[in-house]
Formats: C-alpha cells, structure tokens, sequence
C-alpha cells in the first residue's frame, strides 16, 4: 500500500553540535512565500511541495537552505541541524560615534538623517534629497523625463521574483523576520538577487546610501515594494 504524500512538512531544528532543540527559528518557504517559527521543542509546520525550498534562519547561527523532497513530505518528522557561527572580533561593525552610556549626551551625539522623501504631483514617484544625496536632483530630473524608461529598466526583467513582494508583505512571521535583519540575506534568498542588485534597485529609487545602509530588510522590502507600484502604475499609462 502506497503512503499518502501530504501537502506539509513537519520537521524539528536542532543546534548541529548539541543536538539541542532550537526555538523561534524562522522558516520560509521561499517558493510559496509562506513563513512560521519552530516552537520551543524546535519543531515546525509549513506548507510545502516538492522541490520547494526552505529558509532556516536564526540569530548566531548560519542561516541554511533545503530542498523538499518527496520523501520528506511523505515521511515528515524530518531533522534539521543548524551549525552555530563563529563570530571573529574583526567583523564587528562599529559605529562612527561614541556613546558613553548617558542618554542625555548620546542622544546629542547621534548623527540625524536629515534627507527627505518627498513626491512630484501627478507623477506619483518618490524622490529622496538632502545633503546626504547629492545626486537626487539630477536622479529626479532623469525621472520626470523618462521614469517608465527608467524603472521598466529595474523592474521589467524581473517580474516573478517582484511578484514575491506582495506575498512578503502579507505573512507576519517574515516581516517579523525581516524586522530583525540588517543584512540582506533573507532578501537575496526570496528575490533571487545579491546584495548589490538590491542597492542598485534602491538608488535608482532614488533613495539615499544612508538608507540603503542603515534600514533593516523590512524596511528595504517596503521601499522596493513602493518603487515596484510605481512601476506598475507608469507602465499602464504608457
């Protein structure tokens, strides 16, 4: 008699050297745009189909990619072991201020973005200025004249994985997800794109370096979403 294949996968995350269970690790199904978190045995649920990927990603460990195989759906109860990072004193990043712990002078020293995201009427396009974008101007201007031109560019040869967005958007466990991560990783994994894809993306937004470098990936996710709208909305009118 054969095993009836469910449409799930039922699974335990485990630290790899300990066999440790491991909770509130996020997984995403990277193809169904579907996100949930392990529980505190380190076990999951979540909707899945062959050769689907899954997302594993949890902080101080190595985030992990893995492939649904029939087996898996067949079987479920499968174990994934994450390996712990090993974090050198040298990949630190360190602000370029100092705080003293007093809250009335750190607050004094941090450095305030002063640009601005302001929109042109009738043109529905968001544009980000200030001394911390120079080149905003000149990147407006190139808009007004030719923005179709200018985001079908972005847009145009990618519209399966800006698809995904709207899915992203929808699932609370990955904004929760996103909210927490500064460093692209999840993004470049759901979007199929690198890390300097998605700056590439942003700047042609018109958006400043020192949001691309400061925002956390749901912030990053909602300024290409808003990019993405205004794409689809100039391509109709044209």
């Amino acid at each position: 008699m054969s095993v009836a294949q469910n449409d799930e996968v039922r699974g335990k995350v485990v630290n790899a050297e300990n066999d440790f269970p491991l909770s509130n690790v996020h997984v995403v199904n990277l193809n169904q745009v579907v996100g949930t978190i392990t529980n505190d045995k380190g076990e999951f649920l979540i909707s899945a189909k062959p050769n689907d990927t899954l997302y594993f990603s949890f902080i101080g460990f190595k985030s992990m990619q893995v492939r649904v195989t029939n087996d898996m759906l067949k079987f479920q109860n499968i174990e994934i072991g994450m390996t712990e990072l090993a974090y050198a004193l040298e990949e630190v990043v360190v602000r370029p201020f100092q705080l003293t712990g007093y809250l009335d002078i750190d607050s004094k020293n941090i450095p305030i973005n002063r640009s601005s995201r302001y929109r042109i009427p009738g043109l529905n396009l968001g544009y980000e200025a200030g001394s911390r974008n120079p080149g905003a101007f000149a990147k407006a201007l190139g808009s007004i004249f030719n923005p179709a031109d200018m985001l079908h560019n972005i847009f145009g040869k990618r519209p399966q994985q800006m698809r995904k967005l709207r899915k992203m958007k929808q699932d609370d466990e990955i904004r929760e997800l996103l909210a927490s991560k500064f460093d692209r990783e999840t993004l470049m994994a759901m979007l199929q794109v690198d890390k300097t894809e998605i700056e590439d993306i942003l700047r042609n937004c018109n958006y400043s370096d020192s949001f691309i470098q400061t925002a956390n990936d749901l912030q990053i996710l909602d300024a290409i979403n808003d990019c993405y709208e205004e794409y689809k909305v100039l391509n109709r009118e044209n």
